[in-house]
């Protein structure tokens, strides 16, 4: 029968569309663990940054404070009062304290640097690993959708070709249920549809094994014939004569 052939090829597309739903979702799962390794890495990166202008800034503090002391030393000797000597001389006490500090700072921000950017080093490894290993897989995830998308893409020329030795009403008939539920057309077997397992008048049973056509299930409005239309019984073989 023409329409079951039909069928076989709608449902062996479906299936193939069905299993190759499976890529998208996995090479989008890539992609998210991709970004998140790059992330990773831009992270630290940016903290390496955020460090590295903190040691500048500290630096050129550091600079500044020591150019201050500088020029308040040389205003020591200028005091002409023991009180205007001795507060100047505190401040410069207070800003050698400060730098004292700031650069004690230098030094651990150095040692943090020192370890952000072994850290980076390992992050950016990490990641040109997890490079490869995404690009690997993601290229053959690609292969075997393109594998798929060809497989359905030559069942739909074999449907095509199939659909045309359909009798147009029936085609449209079988459209049409089909778009609502799969499968469209069903046997009956021992009067009982097998597509919502309720039986069918006797009349038409008899109808359908007789003519080897088909009709329409009053229950779950399937296309419905009997077996023998979609798969002919062979003929019994006659006994062996006896010698």
């Amino acid at each position: 029968m023409a329409l079951a052939e039909l069928q076989k090829l709608d449902l062996e597309s479906a299936a193939l569309r069905k299993a190759a739903e499976v890529y998208p979702r996995q090479m989008a799962e890539l992609e998210r663990e991709f970004g998140a390794a790059r992330g990773a890495v831009e992270a630290e990166r940016a903290r390496l940054l955020d460090v590295e202008r903190q040691r500048r800034t500290l630096e050129q503090n550091i600079a500044d404070e020591k150019e201050k002391v500088k020029k308040w030393e040389g205003r020591l000797a200028e005091q002409r009062s023991t009180r205007e000597y001795a507060a100047l001389a505190r401040e410069i006490d207070i800003a050698k304290k400060a730098n004292l500090t700031m650069a004690e700072e230098l030094v651990e921000l150095g040692k943090g640097m020192a370890t952000l950017r072994e850290t980076v080093k390992q992050k950016e490894q990490e990641h040109l690993a997890r490079v490869e290993q995404v690009a690997g897989r993601l290229a053959e995830l690609r292969r075997e959708s393109e594998n798929f998308a060809a497989q359905v893409k030559g069942l739909d020329g074999r449907r095509a070709a199939a659909a045309a030795q359909v009798h147009p009403p029936l085609l449209q008939r079988y459209e049409t249920v089909r778009r609502r539920r799969m499968p469209a057309l069903v046997t009956v077997v021992a009067g009982t549809c097998q597509g919502c397992n309720m039986n069918v008048p006797p009349q038409l049973y008899n109808t359908l094994k007789t003519t080897l056509g088909t009709d329409v299930c009053p229950s779950c409005h399937r296309i419905i014939c009997a077996p023998e239309a979609i798969e002919p019984v062979a003929p019994a073989r006659a006994p062996a004569a006896k010698g």
